[in-house]
C-alpha cells in the first residue's frame, strides 16, 4: 500500500489549526502566539529543506555526507538545549556542555544500534542512520534541557542551604546529591512516561509511519520497541553526563558555589 500524498491544501488546513491556537493564545493573554507562529514557520522551512537534502543523500550514500549531516544536527541540538532555560551557562559553555553530553550518549547508542543490532550493509546507510540519530538527538535534547534547567533553578533557589552544607564540611558532591538526582529524574520522566503509555495510550511516531508506509504491524512494533529502548538509554546517559559536567562547572576547585556566571 502506497502512502497517500498530501497536497498544499491539506497542509494549509493543518496550519489553520495552529493559527487558531495562536489567536486563542492572544485572546487569553498567554503570550505564546509569536513563539508558536515562529516555531511553525521554522518547522515548515526546516523540514522542507531537510527533505531536499535527504533526497540527495539517499541517492548518493556516503559516510562523509552522513557524518556532515549528523554534525549539523548535533550543533543545532546543542544550541537548543540551553536556548530556553531559565538560568543557563554563558552561550559557548552551555552549547559545549549540551553538545558533548549528546555526542557521548546519542552517537554511541546510535552506533551500537546501526553497527551491531540492525547491522545493515553498509552500517551507515542514510535511510537508517539519519532518522535514527534524529530521534535520539531530539529526545535526548529534551531530556538534557529539562535536567539542566531543573539543576540550575534548584541550585539558585537553594543556594543558601547548599552553602551552609559546604560550610559544615560537606563536599560539593555531597551537598548537591539530592538536587542532582532530582534533575536527572526530571530529564528521564518524559521518556519513561512515553514507554509506559506506548501501545495503550499512544501509537509512537515511527510505528505509525511504518504502518502508513505499508509495513507489517508486527515489524513496525519490533522497530518501535528497539527505538524506544535506544531513546531511553540515550536520554538517560545524556542526562547523567550533562548533570555531571554541569556540576563541575558550577563549583570551583575549592568546592565553592559559583552561580554568578548563570544568565537569565
Amino acid at each position: 500500500m502506497d502512502v497517500k500524498p498530501l497536497s498544499p491544501l491539506d497542509l494549509s488546513i493543518a496550519a489553520c489549526l495552529v493559527v487558531a491556537l495562536a489567536l486563542l493564545s492572544r485572546r487569553f493573554r498567554l503570550g505564546l502566539e509569536k513563539r508558536l507562529l515562529i516555531a511553525a514557520l521554522r518547522t515548515t522551512i526546516q523540514l522542507l529543506l531537510i527533505g531536499q537534502v535527504l533526497r540527495v543523500l539517499f541517492d548518493n550514500s556516503s559516510l562523509v555526507f552522513v557524518v556532515a549531516i549528523s554534525m549539523v544536527m548535533l550543533t543545532v541540538a546543542g544550541r537548543e538545549v540551553t536556548a530556553r532555560q531559565q538560568r543557563r551557562l554563558p552561550s559557548f559553555q552551555g552549547w559545549l556542555l549540551g553538545t558533548s553530553s549528546m555526542f557521548v550518549s546519542s552517537f554511541s547508542v546510535a552506533f551500537i544500534a546501526l553497527a551491531v543490532i540492525i547491522n545493515n550493509d553498509p552500517w551507515f546507510t542514510p535511510q537508517y542512520a539519519i532518522p535514527l540519530l534524529g530521534m535520539l538527538l531530539g529526545n535526548t535534547m529534551n531530556g538534557i534541557a529539562l535536567s539542566m534547567d531543573r539543576m540550575t533553578e534548584t541550585l539558585w533557589q537553594q543556594r543558601q542551604i547548599v552553602e551552609q552544607r559546604l560550610l559544615l564540611g560537606e563536599t560539593a558532591s555531597q551537598a548537591t546529591a539530592e538536587i542532582r538526582a532530582q534533575a536527572m529524574r526530571s530529564g528521564m520522566i518524559p521518556i519513561i512516561n512515553s514507554m509506559a503509555a506506548a501501545g495503550l495510550v499512544s501509537l509512537p511516531g515511527m510505528m505509525t509511519g511504518q504502518i502508513l508506509g505499508g509495513s507489517s504491524p508486527m515489524d513496525a512494533v519490533k522497530y518501535q520497541i528497539l527505538v524506544m529502548f535506544l531513546i531511553a538509554a540515550g536520554t538517560g546517559f545524556g542526562c547523567i553526563t550533562a548533570i555531571w559536567m554541569l556540576s563541575g562547572r558550577l563549583f570551583d576547585e575549592r568546592d565553592r558555589l559559583c552561580l554568578d556566571q548563570l544568565r537569565t
